[in-house]
Order: structure tokens, then sequence, then C-alpha cells
């Protein structure tokens, strides 16, 4: 899958996010190895722990199906780029640390980097 699609169906999904007391919109679209597409989006809450970020939700939305391998994740927000938070980039190195992240103002100008150079001390078992 081209990466500007995979942008695309992480900003559609973000019509979705529930951002109520932030405004901050993010929508994730999680790329499996067989070519299959997860999106999700940031769901907030008044108790903000308990708050998920797209990216996460994606990859729970993947797991819950049995998908555990990804090539790349695209990751959009209504206010342009959107780097994964700390809590998002280990998340997902418990799957692959070689996983693509696109984020971007648009679909025109993204940047691509390896989960590992995001996070290059993960933390495992």
């Amino acid at each position: 899958m081209d990466y500007k699609d995979l942008y695309n169906k992480a900003q559609a999904a973000m019509v979705n996010a529930y951002a109520p007391y932030s405004k901050f919109k993010v929508g994730a679209a999680l790329l499996a190895k067989d070519g299959t597409v997860f999106t999700g989006v940031n769901v907030e809450n008044g108790s903000f722990g308990a708050t998920i970020c797209a990216e996460r939700t994606a990859c729970v939305k993947a797991v819950s199906e049995g998908y555990k391998e990804f090539d790349a994740i695209a990751v959009v927000s209504s206010r342009g780029a959107a780097p994964m938070c700390g809590i998002c980039r280990q998340f997902l190195s418990e799957f692959s640390t070689d996983i693509d992240v696109i984020t971007g103002d648009d679909e025109d100008h993204l940047e691509v980097k390896k989960l590992s150079s995001l996070l290059p001390e993960n933390f495992s078992l």
C-alpha cells in the first residue's frame, strides 16, 4: 500500500475521534504485513488516564482480530503532523521496532521514520 493511501485512511478515520476536552483529534491507520489496514482514533475521557490514543486503538483492533505483524502506521491530527507519544511508541514496539511511522502536515509532505529511531531503547521482558 502506498503511504499516501495509508495517510488518507488515517485522515478519514480522524473524523470519528472523541476529543471534547483537548479538541486535538487524531487518526491512525496500521498496515498489517498481509495488507490489511486497521484504523483507530483517540478517545478522551474525563479521567485523563483513561484516554486512549489513536495508534493504540488501531493496534488493539488488529490484535483482537489475530494480527501481530505490522509494516507501517500513519498518524494524522487536526493540527497537522502528529508524532507518536512515548506510550504509543512503547506499545507498538511490542510487535516490531521495524515499523515505518508516517506523519506529516498533508499527504504531499510526509515524514517516514522507523519506530526504532523514535524509541531507540524500548523496554522488553
